[in-house]
């Protein structure tokens, strides 16, 4: 299904809502015969597995300098400067990588 198919398939349902004929019978043109259905059976449906490796957005004060760092490994690399920052982080967590702070 297209996109543009897949737009008028939602706003064809939406407007249509309150009668059921017509709102089968322009569905099932826009669609190719297939009509929607009231209510779905999610019974047998199963987990996303990639539900472990979603992001969180959160907010982080980094040093400027750090940041031209990411920023200049970007533009070497062609990754995006955050996804290159999210990607050393990773690194370090998977390896146990414990902070040496020097306070001179």
């Amino acid at each position: 299904m297209s996109l543009l198919s897949g737009i008028w398939f939602y706003y064809t349902y939406y407007i249509c809502k309150k009668s059921n004929y017509y709102r089968n019978e322009i569905l099932s043109r826009s669609i190719g015969g297939a009509v929607m259905k009231e209510e779905y059976d999610f019974s047998k449906a199963r987990k996303n597995p990639y539900t472990n490796k979603l992001k969180k957005q959160i907010t982080i004060n980094i040093d400027a300098d750090t940041i031209d760092y990411f920023k200049s490994q970007s533009k070497f690399s062609g990754i995006p400067y955050q996804t290159l920052i999210s990607l050393y982080l990773s690194d370090c967590a998977e390896k146990k990588r414990q902070p040496q702070i020097n306070w001179n």
